[in-house]
């Protein structure tokens, strides 16, 4: 049988204040298309369906339109979504039930039994070939938040084999892991394959330079790819916007399929084709998405060069507005000069592109680090912190006031994904 994965989609994303809903849209055209070309049996979404736990509605529609087209034009198709972390559980799970209707599955959440088991039942989704026979079991595992893991009545052995005791947030992870392969061991009959999907940092794989949020605060954030046993004949992850592959074929971040940031403009974007062979690996392809807006970057070089690569743009005046390219534009300065935004406008003067972002490099900012502008976010919470300390008490913080720190940014982290109260 044939899957398609694919993951952080962050529909109704805002880059940097423009909407990219057309952009979206073309992809999700796309993906149907090669769904059907293809003659997939399976989609895969691996998590981060949504920029935002809170996502607008015509981001949502962009979604739920593209399930129901789907199933109009391939009737007997699975799609299997899981939460990522910047998405709501609550919200992914709320039209589960009529999601079903149309051969989606929706998972969102982790949810334990009375005696401390998990769940594991509703997790695991039964995935058909062409002619209705399950031929394998999808263990979808949503992003799974320090709450839904850790805590009293969870149970299970918190000492690692040194005698040590364990950090609770990965013994609880392992602890999923361990049980929900248990039961899919049950589950499955002779012949059928495991396919497992989770939204997750592996050790070891290669986190983009600007676009990624820090998945658990603290830096505990990735987990071992020991927890996928080699019966598992295929993983396929999300929350990694750059598309590799984690030591092994079998284990795979498809990566996002558009540029969620300048810095990603050269990567590969792509979903992948799985083929299962009874309970085994077949073969693994990479499908290259189609750009529906070029992503541009000059410089960073001196203004007069810049000026000259803007000048000699080439450019499509029957582009459609929705179409035009992005832009960023990155300026060596020695000095300030008060119109650089003007020259840089007067150069752009009548093409179709439309200039998100412009950087100016000023000489010597390391040793003028006091007296730097401080972009507050790519410095991030914790930085920000250890800053403010450090200039407060004239020393760093020490190891247990940056734990509390932790716990309090993972609680507000948490909090943006509770349904609001009357």
């Amino acid at each position: 049988m044939k899957l398609i994965h694919t993951a952080d989609w962050h529909l109704g994303q805002s880059f940097h204040g423009q909407e990219r809903h057309a952009e979206h849209r073309a992809f999700l055209d796309w993906l149907l298309d090669t769904l059907a070309e293809r003659r997939a049996d399976a989609l895969l979404v691996a998590g981060d369906l949504f920029d935002v736990v809170n996502p607008s509605l015509r981001a949502q529609e962009l979604l739920y339109d593209f399930i129901v087209r789907a199933h109009q034009r391939l009737p007997r198709l699975d799609i299997v979504l899981i939460a990522g972390n910047h998405d709501s559980g609550n919200r992914i799970e709320l039209p589960a039930p009529l999601m079903k209707r149309l051969r989606t599955h929706a998972l969102g959440r982790v949810n334990w039994l009375d005696d401390g088991r998990l769940d594991a039942e509703r997790l695991l989704v039964p995935l058909s070939d062409s002619d209705g026979e399950t031929q394998a079991w999808c263990l979808a595992l949503p992003f799974l938040r320090p709450a839904e893991v850790t805590g009293a009545g969870l149970g299970g052995d918190q000492t690692a084999d040194n005698g040590e005791r364990r950090n609770d947030y990965v013994a609880g992870i392992e602890r999923v892991h361990q049980q929900l392969i248990a039961a899919a061991r049950d589950k499955r009959q002779p012949g059928q394959a495991l396919v497992a999907m989770s939204h997750a940092h592996l050790h070891g794989a290669a986190v983009s330079e600007a676009s990624e949020r820090p998945i658990v605060i603290g830096g505990e954030e990735s987990i071992p790819a020991s927890l996928f046993p080699t019966e598992i004949a295929y993983v396929a992850l999300g929350h990694l916007h750059r598309a590799q592959q984690v030591g092994e074929a079998r284990i795979r971040y498809s990566g996002s399929p558009l540029p969620l940031d300048f810095s990603e403009v050269d990567y590969p974007h792509q979903v992948v084709e799985v083929t299962l062979d009874g309970d085994s690996l077949a073969a693994s392809e990479a499908i290259r998405v189609p750009r529906p807006v070029a992503m541009l970057r000059i410089g960073p070089a001196p203004l007069e060069e810049v000026l000259a690569e803007l000048e000699a743009l080439e450019d499509d005046p029957a582009l459609a507005r929705e179409r035009w390219p992005w832009l960023e534009v990155r300026v060596e300065l020695e000095a300030p000069i008060p119109d650089l935004r003007a020259q840089v406008d007067a150069a752009l003067e009548g093409k179709s592109l439309r200039l998100l972002r412009l950087e100016r490099r000023l000489p010597r900012v390391a040793e003028q680090a006091d007296t730097a502008r401080v972009d507050l976010e790519s410095l991030g919470p914790r930085k920000l912190f250890e800053r403010t300390w450090q200039a407060r008490w004239d020393e760093p913080p020490g190891e247990a006031v940056m734990a509390d720190l932790d716990q309090l940014l993972q609680e507000v982290l948490d909090s943006d994904d509770e349904e609001p109260r009357p």
